[in-house]
C-alpha cells in the first residue's frame, strides 16, 4: 500500500494498524530548534484517545506517545522525527465473525478488491485508530507553530450531529472544553447527549459536521493554480476517515448567494485592508487574505453497528452481518482533535513554502 505521506516540506508519513502492537508517524521537515518534549503532544493525543466517556467507543488506550528520534536535548534537530503509539487494548476476538463478510458502508470491500487482502481486525490502515498517529504530528507542527506564528490559533469544535445544528448565536468558545462534544452551543450539547444516548442503545450511529477555524494566519499564505491553501486543507480533512464533504467558507451555500452578496466587501483599516464578511472563509485564490479561515467537513455515520445489515462473503454468497465490539455512535465526537492536527500540518507546511519563496511577510505593501 503506497501513499501515506502528505505534505510538502513538512511531510507526514503515518504507520501502524488498529490491531497491531503499536502505530505513529514519521515527520520529515521539522525546522530545528524547536522545543518538543513528549508532553507538548500527549495534551492533543489526550483529547482524542477513546474511552473517555459513553459517547465514544470504549476501548481503552492511554494512547501515550514516545519519541524515537530527532529531539536532542529538548529540541528539534532538523533530522526525521519517529513517534510511536503502543497499543494495548487490543480484542481481535470480536471480529471473527467477520472476516469472511463485508461490512456495509465499510471499506472492507474496496480493500479486498484491490489488494485481494484486508485486516478484519478492526479494519487495520482503515481504522479511525490510524488518525492517533496525525494527531501526534500535529502536535509537532503545533509546537513549530509556536515558534514560528505565535498569533496562529487552530480551534475545531463540531457544529452538527445528524440533523441537529449547534447555534451561531449562542457559541461561548469558553464551553467547548466543557463537553464532550466539543462544541461551542451548550443548549446542543444537551440535545445531542439524549439524542446519541438512544441511537447508541439502539445499535444504531449518525454523522457529524465539523468545523475548524484558523485564526492569526498572516495574508499571503499559499500559491495560485496546484498550490492552494485550500486545496490542501480540503485534501487533509477529505483524507481523514469517514469524512464525505469538505467546504471552505461559505462552502456549498455560495451557490444560493448572488454576486452582491457572497463578495467580501473590503476597506482600509489601520493595520491593512478589513473585510466586512467572510464568505471566502479567508482564502481568494488560494492564498490567505488574513482573516479567520474556515474549513468545514461531513462524518458519516460509524459503519461497524450492531444493527443487522444484508451484506455478502468473499465467495460472493448472501449473509446477514452484526459488528460486535467497541465503537463510536458517532466518529465525528473524536475527528475533532483530527482536523485541529490536520490544519495545523497543512498551515505550518504553506508557511514553510512561502518564507522559502518570498520570505516574511506578504510582498506587496498596501497604502
Amino acid at each position: 500500500m503506497s501513499l501515506n505521506t502528505y505534505g510538502h516540506l513538512f511531510r507526514v508519513t503515518t504507520w501502524g494498524e488498529s490491531h497491531g502492537p503499536a502505530l505513529g508517524a514519521t515527520v520529515d521537515g521539522c525546522p530545528p530548534g524547536v522545543p518538543l518534549a513528549p508532553e507538548d503532544i500527549q495534551v492533543w493525543l489526550d483529547k482524542r484517545k477513546p474511552g473517555q466517556n459513553k459517547y465514544t467507543t470504549q476501548r481503552r488506550e492511554a494512547d501515550e506517545v514516545e519519541i524515537l528520534s530527532g529531539v536532542y536535548e529538548g529540541q528539534t534537530t532538523g533530522t526525521p522525527i519517529q513517534l510511536m503509539i503502543r497499543n494495548t487494548d487490543q480484542r481481535s476476538k470480536d471480529y471473527g465473525d467477520i472476516a469472511e463478510k463485508f461490512r456495509p458502508g465499510h471499506a472492507d470491500i474496496t480493500y479486498w478488491q484491490k489488494y485481494g487482502i484486508r485486516d478484519p481486525r478492526g479494519g487495520g490502515r482503515s481504522s479511525a485508530r490510524e488518525t492517533a498517529a496525525r494527531v501526534a504530528a500535529g502536535g509537532v507542527a503545533r509546537a513549530a507553530l509556536a515558534q514560528l506564528a505565535p498569533g496562529m490559533q487552530v480551534q475545531g469544535y463540531m457544529v452538527q450531529m445528524g440533523p441537529h445544528r449547534a447555534d451561531p448565536s449562542r457559541f461561548d468558545w469558553a464551553e467547548v472544553e466543557r463537553n464532550p462534544f466539543w462544541t461551542p452551543d451548550a443548549q446542543a450539547a444537551e440535545t445531542w447527549a439524549d439524542y446519541l444516548d438512544e441511537l447508541r442503545k439502539s445499535g444504531d450511529s449518525v454523522g457529524a459536521v465539523i468545523e475548524c477555524r484558523i485564526s492569526g494566519a498572516a495574508a499571503g499564505l499559499g500559491a495560485p493554480i496546484y498550490g492552494k491553501l485550500d486545496t490542501d486543507l480540503a485534501a487533509a480533512m477529505m483524507s481523514i476517515n469517514a469524512v464525505k464533504g469538505v467546504e471552505i467558507g461559505e462552502g456549498m451555500g455560495a451557490a444560493a448567494l448572488t454576486g452582491s452578496e457572497n463578495a467580501d466587501e473590503i476597506s482600509m483599516g489601520p493595520d491593512g485592508p478589513v473585510y466586512g464578511s467572510n464568505h471566502a472563509g479567508g482564502i481568494l485564490g488560494g492564498i490567505s487574505t488574513g482573516q479567520d479561515i474556515v474549513v468545514r467537513f461531513a462524518v458519516k455515520p460509524t459503519s461497524s453497528i450492531m444493527t443487522t445489515r444484508q451484506t455478502i462473503t468473499k465467495a460472493g454468497e448472501p449473509a446477514e452481518i452484526v459488528t460486535k465490539g467497541r465503537h463510536d455512535p458517532c466518529v465525528g465526537i473524536r475527528a475533532v482533535p483530527v482536523a485541529e492536527a490536520m490544519a495545523a500540518a497543512v498551515m505550518l507546511d504553506h508557511l514553510l513554502l512561502h518564507r522559502g519563496q518570498v520570505g516574511d511577510g506578504p510582498r506587496g505593501r498596501i497604502g
